[in-house]
């Protein structure tokens, strides 16, 4: 038996292994556990996931924002696959990604892929 609080979560189900698609900005992402007290259950959490600076990431190239855009479709189309809309929002330090696309003509990077 495991002495490891988080273990012992993972081992009893309560915490999958990987939870998130490879693709998710999530994945690889550490969990954390909170209990109000000692009677409380205990309540495993995401970690905070901190987005690279801008000028450490890698710019493939700039886009102009056209007309019925939106960042899923912009990634599908960029990256084969939609769910990297995120690598976008990160690139352009946006927190909410319908920002990238809200503005018409507006100038947004694409990040190079240079793996999760």
């Amino acid at each position: 038996m495991t002495t490891d609080p988080v273990q012992a979560l993972i081992d009893a189900g309560a915490i999958p292994t990987n939870p998130f698609s490879p693709d998710s900005r999530y994945a690889g992402i550490a969990f954390g556990l909170y209990q109000r007290g000692p009677t409380d259950p205990t309540i495993a959490y995401v970690l905070r996931r901190f987005i690279p600076r801008q000028r450490d990431m890698a710019v493939a190239l700039e886009h102009i924002v056209q007309s019925g855009e939106r960042p899923d479709l912009l990634a599908a189309q960029v990256f084969g696959n939609s769910e990297l809309y995120w690598r976008i929002a990160d690139a352009n330090a946006v927190t909410d990604p319908l920002e990238l696309t809200d503005t018409l003509g507006a100038r947004i990077v694409i990040p190079a892929v240079t793996g999760s």
